[in-house]
């Protein structure tokens, strides 16, 4: 009977792993696949909310062209929240 308080503590252990830390490392694992995997002429939305296309990828910075002016602005890779034209 003492082993049931550290089966029930496993068994909370074992739901929380499954309902928070597993899909939370799936999604980081989805966005990190994604920012690795930019090319120029992909249209991206940064996290801040402007929309350009990728004109320039190195390692860590993208620089992306805005709007009819064609704007050119550096970003770096993490603050790219979504790729909009997905093959």
């Amino acid at each position: 009977m003492e082993y049931s308080g550290l089966l029930l503590m496993l068994g909370f252990l074992a739901i929380f792993y499954f309902l928070i830390i597993r899909p939370q490392q799936k999604k980081e694992k989805k966005i990190k696949e994604m920012r690795g995997n930019l090319k120029i002429g992909d249209e991206v939305a940064t996290i801040g909310g402007i929309h350009g296309k990728i004109i320039s990828v190195k390692e860590d910075i993208v620089i992306i062209e805005v709007g009819a002016d064609k704007i050119k602005l550096t970003m770096a890779k993490w603050a790219i929240g979504n790729v909009l034209n997905q093959d």
